[in-house]
């Protein structure tokens, strides 16, 4: 695709996730009122991670427009530095923790919506904020990687980044409930000590797949083997 639609098309995403991090906060939902916010929820958290990262494409872009035809090398090593870590951002962060979070949501909403997703916020988010949190982040994510190529990291190096923010989110959950005495998600309330210690390994396991199935897409698509 060309650059000007490309650009456009995350400039809009970007715009898109601003709108939804912004009507999702206006939200006076009693969570938002406890310990840790709306930073508990890792659905907030991969919101931010998305317009950070879409935020940062936003950037390249503009960088590679105003740097194109310019001889400057100071120029030059800014805009690789920014792709680095557009790259980066797109291998460990948007897209495992972006297909994790709608892959998991809608497994156990449709399972029994009780334990993820109470019928009781229904009466606080609307249907189009809902799936604009648990939906459009995967095709959002999928049109990124179809539109430009990105340089994976070392896979020992992108596991292992992806391993530290499941351990790290997993972590500020217990801690979570080591002071409300609550757990996150009403899911785990039911699960005995033996069960949530699989359950998070389980997870951690799944991200890191979601990570593996992103280098082998990111690869069949732009054909790197060869």
């Amino acid at each position: 695709m060309a650059l000007v639609p490309c650009q456009v098309l995350r400039a809009a995403i970007l715009l898109s996730y601003c709108s939804i991090l912004c009507n999702y906060k206006a939200i006076d939902m009693p969570a938002h009122q406890t310990y840790g916010g709306s930073w508990k929820f890792l659905t907030f958290i991969d919101l931010v991670i998305q317009a950070v990262f879409f935020g940062i494409c936003v950037l390249t872009d503009l960088s590679s427009l105003l740097t194109k035809g310019n001889d400057s090398q100071e120029q030059e090593r800014q805009l690789r530095k920014l792709i680095s870590l557009r790259d980066w951002m797109m291998a460990v962060l948007a897209f495992p923790v972006g297909v994790f979070v709608v892959t998991m949501f809608w497994s156990i909403y449709i399972y029994d919506r009780e334990m993820v997703y109470p019928k009781l916020l229904d009466n606080f988010i609307p249907a189009w904020l809902n799936h604009g949190m648990h939906t459009t982040v995967l095709p959002f994510v999928l049109i990124e990687m179809r539109t430009t190529h990105h340089q994976y990291p070392s896979r020992s190096c992108g596991l292992a980044a992806v391993c530290t923010f499941a351990v790290g989110y997993i972590l500020w959950v217990c801690w979570i409930h080591h002071i409300t005495g609550m757990w996150v998600y009403p899911l785990l309330e039911h699960l005995s000590p033996g069960v949530k210690i699989i359950f998070f390994a389980a997870v951690t396991v799944i991200i890191n797949v979601f990570y593996l199935v992103g280098e082998i897409l990111n690869n069949y698509i732009w054909d790197t083997q060869k």
